[in-house]
């Protein structure tokens, strides 16, 4: 399963660990996604949307 906000298409993106010795390790940075029941088109469904989609409103949770 794809680690994508199904709502804004947020996924992961890279970048490195840094130790105290300066080795350098490549690592990713995941988003927060949440699975939440949202109300869509009339009914309800299931939806992996990350923290900031719900956050602001573009997720109306399904009651």
């Amino acid at each position: 399963m794809a680690k994508r906000c199904e709502i804004c298409g947020k996924g992961p993106v890279y970048g490195h660990n840094i130790s105290h010795a300066h080795n350098v390790t490549n690592r990713r940075f995941e988003p927060n996604l949440q699975t939440v029941h949202a109300a869509v088109g009339g009914g309800t469904k299931r939806l992996r949307v990350c923290t900031r989609c719900i956050r602001s409103g573009k997720v109306i949770k399904a009651a």
